[in-house]
């Protein structure tokens, strides 16, 4: 329970959440979340299911019975070294983000923070789900790749694992700001842009399918765009807390499928 309530609190600091808010997500109160990230306080398993929605992260993750992934961005060419695992433990899963696909992910972020950013349903959930559509339509379009962001199914659909760690580089360089807002009395989280988009990092083929899911599903709110995420064949052929594969788009049914077939019977 100890190790369980220091990662608890590590989340919480990480999301820029008191206490008291979190508390409040729980329906429980500010000393009971006190006890539980000293380890004095047992968590109920309804408790843990709602710390995995808030935190979008699973079960094994929170309870740390399953690593998460480190996320490396490589700004530079030069590769960084990377341990191997030792005394037989299996060493902790690595995702490497080459400067091409920070780049990309930073100038589709900002043109949709430029497009859609100030609605006020379009908090970080609404967020996660686009850049996922506008991911895996453009695979399934073009078979290539437009961010190449890893999306982690959880309780509200496709989360991009890389999204935290890119979002701070963009705070602390200028490129975005984060603020805490509030849509229908429930707590949101939102980004804002601070620059606008370079248009030179995106080719036509890139803007049309980013416009194609802004137009489409932009005006939903997080409960609706992750119900629609839930629908989706890739999501729904990945069991919880895995990666979902690119690949699966191209089982994808009508209405989320962006190509037409030929040969089908």
């Amino acid at each position: 329970m100890v190790k369980t309530g220091k990662k608890i609190k590590e989340l919480r600091t990480r999301f820029g959440m008191s206490q008291q808010e979190l508390a409040d997500k729980l329906g429980i109160s500010r000393p009971a979340i006190s006890q539980i990230e000293k380890g004095e306080r047992k968590i109920a398993a309804e408790e843990l299911i709602k710390l995995s929605e808030v935190f979008n992260i699973s079960i094994d993750s929170l309870l740390d019975l399953k690593k998460e992934p480190e996320i490396i961005l490589q700004e530079a060419k030069k590769r960084e070294n990377l341990p191997a695992g030792r005394h037989g433990i299996k060493p902790q899963i690595r995702i490497n983000v080459p400067q091409r696909n920070l780049e990309k992910f930073k100038e589709v972020l900002l043109y949709i923070l430029n497009k859609v950013g100030s609605k006020p349903n379009v908090g970080e959930t609404v967020i996660y789900k686009l850049l996922y559509f506008i991911d895996f339509n453009y695979y399934e379009k073009y078979e290539e790749q437009l961010i190449g962001a890893s999306y982690i199914k959880n309780h509200f659909g496709p989360t991009p694992i890389e999204f935290e760690k890119i979002v701070r580089k963009m705070i602390k360089d200028g490129e975005i700001e984060k603020i805490k807002s509030s849509f229908f009395d429930f707590p949101q989280t939102k980004y804002l842009p601070v620059r606008k988009y370079n248009l030179d990092k995106l080719n036509g083929n890139e803007i049309e399918i980013i416009e194609d899911i802004l137009k489409r599903l932009s005006d939903m709110n997080a409960s609706q765009i992750s119900e629609h995420s839930h629908n989706d064949v890739p999501w729904l052929t990945t069991e919880d807390g895995e990666i979902i594969e690119y690949e699966s788009v191209f089982y994808r049914t009508s209405p989320y499928s962006v190509r037409e077939y030929s040969g089908d019977i």
